[in-house]
């Protein structure tokens, strides 16, 4: 298990980065949990470190109904997902300007307004938006490109920090490096799509957007998100926001790990409330007391000098005793059968003759049991 030999005091989760102060990393998305400025006090009430509202752009959009469905019928949990059609804001952007920035703004935690999606439509409300108080700008491009051409008018049009949030449709890296020069700070990444899901009972789409289509979100996407975070921390110097599936500390800590200096909760906080926000604020801050660590800037990045070698697993699992609890996951989960648990002599065997090193049994391990040195 990693450790770190600081001292055990309370970890400190606040995070300074772009110019920016977050009481802890966890920050709300840029989505319905953010759709005006009361659910934004709300968020901050309970426990989350920053606010991102959702995307406004020059006209209100148009949102399908219905336009959210879960990936699996009866199976909402936050370990799974969402698809959607959800589009920016359906308010106007003068209700934003005159009434929902200034609400979000009496919780006294630092605001990042989210905008898109055209280089002549965010040159028009930027200033706005800027002048209305809020501390920072992320925007999105909605899958329609044209990256630099917006950050290069948005370097032109305000003087608070600039994010751009990627689609993992694009090489995130070299789109990056691209905006290194202009930019802040990079957010990545969003929802991946079209996906499609089917009502088996109706033959009926589940979302009403054109041919039913919609963008997964949660944590089916966390994988794809963390290769993207570790793609893009690798490849620039600035800041990197993660967004993509984080559900809980372990998730957050995961993207820190492979250099993300913040997350964004979106389909954790639709699935389980807004108290999820503080919920993985304390996991991120108990993992770090019981590794010894200091501060959240202790693991950043700490996995990308891994990233380059090839982890090799020359032996089988070594089972930890102490640490089993013989709850019967791993057999089950290897295909070789070299996974044996006696109950009898409340002991799990491994035949290293049948083992064939695959290693997914030390992943599943909820435990920590199994291990590789």
């Amino acid at each position: 298990m990693l450790e770190h030999p600081h001292s055990k005091n309370m970890a400190d989760i606040s995070v300074e980065f772009a110019g920016l102060s977050f009481r802890n990393p966890v920050l709300t998305a840029a989505g319905p949990m953010a759709r005006n400025g009361a659910t934004l006090l709300e968020a901050a009430k309970n426990g989350v470190g920053g606010l991102v509202a959702k995307t406004v752009s020059v006209r209100p959009a148009e949102v399908p109904k219905p336009n959210m469905a879960a990936i699996q019928k009866g199976r909402v949990g936050s370990r799974r997902g969402i698809l959607n059609a959800e589009l920016w804001s359906e308010l106007p952007i003068e209700r934003w300007l005159d009434r929902e920035y200034s609400i979000a703004l009496e919780s006294g935690l630092t605001l990042i307004a989210s905008l898109g999606y055209k280089p002549e439509e965010v040159a028009e409300i930027a200033p706005k938006i800027e002048r209305a108080g809020v501390h920072a700008l992320e925007f999105s491009t909605h899958y329609v490109g044209g990256h630099v051409e917006i950050a290069k008018v948005l370097r032109e049009s305000v003087d608070i920090p600039i994010f751009a949030k990627l689609s993992p449709k694009i090489d995130v890296a070299e789109v990056a490096k691209s905006l290194e020069p202009y930019v802040d700070g990079i957010v990545g990444i969003n929802t991946y799509g079209p996906c499609l899901r089917i009502d088996i009972e109706t033959g009926k789409p589940m979302l009403g957007s054109e041919f039913g289509q919609g963008w997964m979100s949660g944590a089916a996407l966390k994988p794809i998100a963390l290769r993207c975070i570790a793609d893009i921390a690798m490849a620039i110097r600035k800041p990197v926001i993660a967004v993509g599936g984080v559900t809980e500390g372990a998730d957050a800590i995961e993207f820190i790990m492979a250099g993300a200096f913040a997350v964004e909760v979106c389909t954790a906080a639709i699935l389980e409330g807004p108290s999820v926000y503080g919920k993985i604020a304390g996991e991120i801050e108990d993992w770090l007391d019981e590794h010894g660590y200091d501060s959240v800037e202790d693991i950043q990045g700490i996995a990308l000098r891994h990233l380059p070698k090839r982890v090799e697993l020359k032996q089988p699992p070594r089972v930890d005793d102490d640490l089993c609890t013989l709850c019967g996951l791993c057999p089950k989960s290897c295909v070789y059968e070299a996974i044996e648990l006696n109950r009898e002599k409340k002991q799990l065997i491994i035949h290293g003759d049948k083992c064939e090193r695959c290693g997914l049994c030390i992943s599943v391990c909820p435990y920590h049991a199994l291990s590789s040195d």
